[in-house]
């Protein structure tokens, strides 16, 4: 009874289990149905959408390509009608051209017709005066005929008697004439100049202010000497080469001495040396660093002094160029006599002496003072003081008579004005006074100028000092261009333009310098 149960309820269980997988298998297979249908209508949504894009596409390019043919028919139509309207202009353009030359031929023939006209009336004139000057001629022949036979010369002798006749009766008279002119011009001009000179050397005393060729440097103590030479003479090569001035160390007590030719220069570097010295610190790098301080102040310097001498002079108002030039004056020396005390001495006298003459005393001033402008130039440019002069004056729009005075002073043009004639006569009077000058200091900053010259002329040269008082030149050349073996070319090149060229005694070293310099800044 009991298994008869425990039958019965596995089959119960096992049939319950049969119709439960096929009701989940049925479940199942309606739910996977599903899932496909709705994949399906998926696909067919996007492929509609897709459809839809592709065909808004094609209508869009439709659009574009409409959209670009209107746009080139367009262009197309402005193009044509340009070219038509070209067409007519050059149209119109030939037409006006074809009536311009006809009117321009009809001009031509009508002016043909009238030289035609004149050139007959002239043809005609011609012979006329011809037939006229050809009786006047006979009537003339006649007349002279009828002199001849009553006087019983001929013309000739009649013309030769009586031209020795007019010559003798004038040329005593007129030598008489001369001579007492001649003798009161003389006689009258003799005192009128020494009362014009006495009146202007008495009113103006100007001091003589003499150039030497060294500047002495006090030191406190000759340690300052070794110093200064550094270590293996690195200091003096750099203060030399820097400077282009000869520095020279000897046995002197706590001084060296400063020698350059250049006073303009050898002021710097005195200056500059002094500075050192007060500060200490004695290297290459320091000494560039005082070098460019002292060479700027000294730049401003010279502008300041310029303007206080125009100012002081009261001759009205002058480029800043001009006035720098006369303020660099003082670095300048001709024949001995520093050039500015000689330009304010021409300037003061001549002011004095154009008073005196009734002409215009401020002008005068104004062309003394400018009068040897032009040697403030000599040294950095080619050329003669009195073109450089010139042209500089010119070129600020400076007074003729300040041009006259500049090529007059030195003959070069007549005077043309009593302010011109007051300048060259004070400049001749400023020279020539006894003690004012020394011709040989003068040869010799000529010779050595024209070494500097010769050895700055070559390609390469950066710059070129004479030292030594002349007898050595110190060329500093660009390390970029000259390589070492062209050193030594140009050395020799320079030594045999020098031998040709320039007259001086002994020997003349030529060191060529040339170095690499790498300059950055750590910031």
């Amino acid at each position: 009874m009991m298994l008869n149960e425990l039958l019965l309820g596995g089959s119960i269980a096992t049939f319950s289990g049969v119709v439960g997988f096929f009701i989940s298998k049925k479940i199942t297979a309606a739910n996977f149905e599903v899932y496909v249908q709705q994949a399906k209508a998926k696909a067919k949504a996007i492929e509609n959408e897709a459809q839809t894009l592709l065909e808004r596409a094609h209508i869009k390019s439709k659009e574009i390509e409409l959209q670009a043919k209107n746009q080139y028919e367009s262009a197309k139509e402005r193009a044509k009608a340009d070219l038509h309207q070209r067409e007519d202009n050059l149209i119109r353009d030939e037409e006006s051209f074809k009536r311009y030359r006809e009117i321009e031929e009809k001009k031509i023939q009508s002016d043909n017709s009238v030289i035609k006209s004149a050139k007959l009336n002239f043809e005609r004139n011609e012979k006329s005066l011809n037939t006229l000057k050809e009786r006047y001629e006979q009537k003339l022949d006649e007349a002279m005929h009828s002199i001849e036979h009553s006087a019983g010369m001929t013309t000739e002798e009649a013309k030769t008697l009586l031209l020795q006749n007019v010559e003798e009766k004038s040329r005593a008279e007129i030598s008489h004439i001369v001579r007492r002119y001649e003798n009161e011009a003389k006689e009258e001009g003799e005192k009128k100049a020494n009362f014009i000179l006495a009146q202007a050397t008495s009113r103006f005393a100007g001091e003589f202010a003499s150039e030497r060729l060294t500047n002495l440097v006090h030191l406190e103590n000759d340690e300052l000497k070794g110093r200064i030479i550094g270590k293996e003479g690195r200091n003096i090569k750099a203060l030399e080469t820097l400077l282009g001035v000869d520095i020279v160390i000897d046995d002197t007590p706590n001084a060296i001495l400063v020698s350059s030719f250049n006073l303009y220069r050898r002021s710097i570097a005195t200056k500059t040396l002094q500075l050192l010295i007060e500060d200490g610190r004695i290297q290459p790098a320091r000494i560039e660093e005082i070098y460019k301080k002292v060479s700027d102040e000294f730049e401003a310097g010279i502008l300041a002094e310029g303007e206080e001498l125009i100012a002081d002079m009261n001759i009205g108002v002058m480029h800043p160029e001009l006035m720098k030039l006369i303020g660099r004056l003082r670095y300048r020396a001709s024949y001995g006599q520093n050039a500015l005390a000689h330009t304010l001495e021409v300037a003061h006298l001549a002011g004095i002496m154009a008073s005196e003459m009734g002409g215009d005393p401020i002008l005068a001033k104004r062309a003394g003072l400018l009068h040897d402008i032009g040697k403030a130039l000599t040294h950095d440019h080619d050329g003669n003081h009195v073109d450089l002069g010139a042209e500089i004056c010119s070129r600020y729009n400076e007074s003729s008579v300040v041009i006259n005075a500049i090529y007059a002073h030195h003959g070069q043009q007549e005077i043309n004005s009593v302010e011109c004639g007051a300048v060259c006569a004070a400049d001749a009077l400023s020279a020539a006074r006894p003690g004012a000058r020394r011709e040989v200091l003068e040869s010799f900053l000529k010779r050595v100028t024209e070494i500097e010259d010769i050895a700055s002329s070559h390609t390469g040269v950066r710059q070129a000092y004479a030292i030594n008082a002349g007898r050595e030149v110190r060329v500093i050349v660009n390390a970029t261009l000259i390589n070492d073996d062209e050193s030594v070319l140009l050395a020799r090149e320079i030594a045999k333009e020098i031998e040709e060229r320039v007259q001086y005694p002994g020997d003349i070293k030529v060191n060529v310098i040339r170095e690499s310099r790498a300059v950055e800044f750590a910031r």
